[in-house]
């Protein structure tokens, strides 16, 4: 352990960083100073320590001194990490909800191993390898660490299900569970498709074809609104490949640059896109960030279609992650990326400062940007022009939209909000789809029934406004509970459309009062 940072260090370096790495070994080195510094603590200091927990304590410490990007994460937390953006990860296959400290088994994926099984929509698991998980106050992470497991192993689950008394056995071999980054697609409009990504993954190429295919050959979709609203970003190589669907050969998506970095550009090298003459509005907010922006700023850049929403989150570093010898790991800030026209989208921070960066947003809505747009003030020297129409863009703080949309504070009230905070809302709904299942299903046997002539019982409603009140939630007056009811609505009916199909049918429904959305169907219509 006493040379435990020359160790990483070394171990790091064959060839891939010597490059880019000088070592000063002298004996007035920072390094030096450092691992001494290690050294001492470890065998002289008066209680025994976590010499781990030292160096990653160490490491965590540097980072801070630098950007807000640069991060260091544990084995543990580089696993849940990646799970999301690697498209797969090992375990039994079901979508699941916690309700009343019982796993709820919302939908089994389809051809996955549960399914294969038998296990079904309203199945409740109750036990795993014969240790129960129902009632006992388990959290929902070791929940699913004792059901997700390598793929090849098999796990015994006990399953009640409605309708029958005995708790039912079932073996379940684990196996390869595909994590989706597209959140929904379909036809808003008879002509115009909608696909929302969520993060830019492994496989969000081959399931942006996929979802495009489908609506071109099967809904007849001649213009897209594409939204990344609320995408936090992902694989840059991810963001690249969908931005050059729409995009001629050789026009430029983005390109990078840092100290030890040499420019990189990423064009369009292999063609014209494939969707390159296809009528494109991007949807953005404050909290589409990194690979996302990229997207929209290459949209943007080449006039290839329109942005729509509110001034990004800013994001415009590359990480570079650096793997250590125990699985943790550094992800590194080594450049900036530029827009085609040659706007970095980072917005200013201080190094070692994240407190005021992290604010941003919400100074940014307390400054009254998100209902207007004078609001926003560029600097004039951060000035660009897109590449064919000319039109002058900014940088320096994320990618301001051509049509802006303000933040409609009147649509979730303060009492709304506080039944979603609270569960009240998801439980409600959980709790009607179970008890009504197979009744709505009989009933609505296709969605566009659903969605045209299902009404929320006012009973649902009434058992929820009762249930919150008896735990001390309650409107402040008349008022505030009749602006909450429309909303309020639209959302259980988009939550038991959730539960019934999936998240597809969800923004078919929300996205009815999604201002964003419905300024984007203005502008293809």
């Amino acid at each position: 352990m006493k040379y435990l940072l020359l160790q990483i260090l070394f171990t790091l370096c064959p060839l891939c960083l010597c490059a880019q790495m000088h070592l000063d070994l002298s004996p007035d080195s920072p390094l030096r100073k450092l691992q001494f510094a290690e050294m001492a603590i470890a065998n002289l200091y008066v209680d025994s320590v976590d010499e781990t927990k030292l160096v990653e304590e160490a490491i965590r410490g540097m980072l801070k001194q630098l950007d807000p990007h640069s991060t260091y994460a544990t084995p543990k937390e580089v696993k849940s990490m990646n799970e999301p953006l690697n498209g797969e990860f090992d375990g039994i296959g079901v979508q699941f909800n916690m309700i009343e400290d019982t796993l709820l088994v919302i939908q089994p994926v389809s051809k996955g191993p549960s399914e294969r099984v038998g296990i079904i929509a309203g199945d409740r698991i109750v036990s795993v390898n014969d240790s129960a998980i129902a009632g006992v106050k388990m959290s929902k992470e070791e929940i699913m660490s004792r059901l997700r497991g390598p793929r090849g192993t098999e796990v015994k689950l006990g399953v009640v299900r409605r309708g029958i008394d005995e708790v039912l056995i079932f073996n379940v071999v684990r196996d390869k569970i595909p994590v989706k980054s597209l959140d929904a697609y379909y036809m808003i409009r008879p002509t115009i498709g909608y696909v929302k990504i969520g993060n830019f993954g492994a496989t969000t190429y081959d399931e942006f074809i996929e979802a495009m295919t489908y609506l071109i050959e099967h809904g007849g979709a001649e213009s897209l609104i594409l939204d990344l609203q609320s995408n936090s970003g992902g694989y840059l190589q991810a963001a690249v490949a969908v931005a050059g669907l729409f995009l001629k050969k050789g026009e430029m998506i983005v390109y990078t640059e840092g100290r030890q970095s040499s420019r990189t550009e990423y064009d369009n090298y292999y063609g014209d896109g494939v969707f390159s003459d296809m009528p494109i509005v991007v949807l953005v907010d404050e909290y589409t960030a990194s690979a996302s922006e990229i997207v929209a700023g290459a949209v943007q850049d080449n006039d290839r279609g329109l942005v729509v929403g509110r001034r990004t989150y800013g994001k415009g570093l590359v990480q570079r992650p650096i793997e250590l010898p125990d699985g943790s790991m550094i992800r590194l800030t080594i450049s900036h990326y530029f827009t085609p026209s040659g706007r970095c989208i980072q917005k200013p921070y201080v190094k070692g400062d994240r407190e005021d960066y992290d604010k941003d947003v919400l100074n940014r809505y307390n400054n009254g940007e998100m209902m207007n747009a004078d609001s926003i003030h560029f600097t004039d020297s951060l000035l660009c022009y897109t590449l064919k129409k000319h039109r002058p863009v900014y940088g320096g703080g994320g990618i301001m939209p051509d049509c802006f949309v303000p933040l409609d504070t009147t649509v979730y009230t303060r009492f709304h909000r506080l039944l979603a905070a609270k569960g009240y809302i998801i439980n409600t709904t959980l709790h009607y789809v179970d008890d009504n299942r197979k009744h709505l299903k009989a009933e609505y046997a296709y969605f566009d029934t659903f969605k045209e002539y299902f009404e929320v019982p006012q009973s649902l409603v009434d058992d929820l406004l009762a249930k919150a009140e008896a735990e001390g939630t309650k409107p402040e007056n008349g008022e505030e509970l009749e602006a909450t009811l429309p909303a309020l609505r639209k959302q259980l009916k988009a939550l038991i459309a959730r539960d019934l199909w999936d998240m597809s049918e969800y923004y078919s429904i929300m996205n009815e009062m999604d201002n964003i959305v419905n300024k984007a169907l203005e502008q293809l219509e």
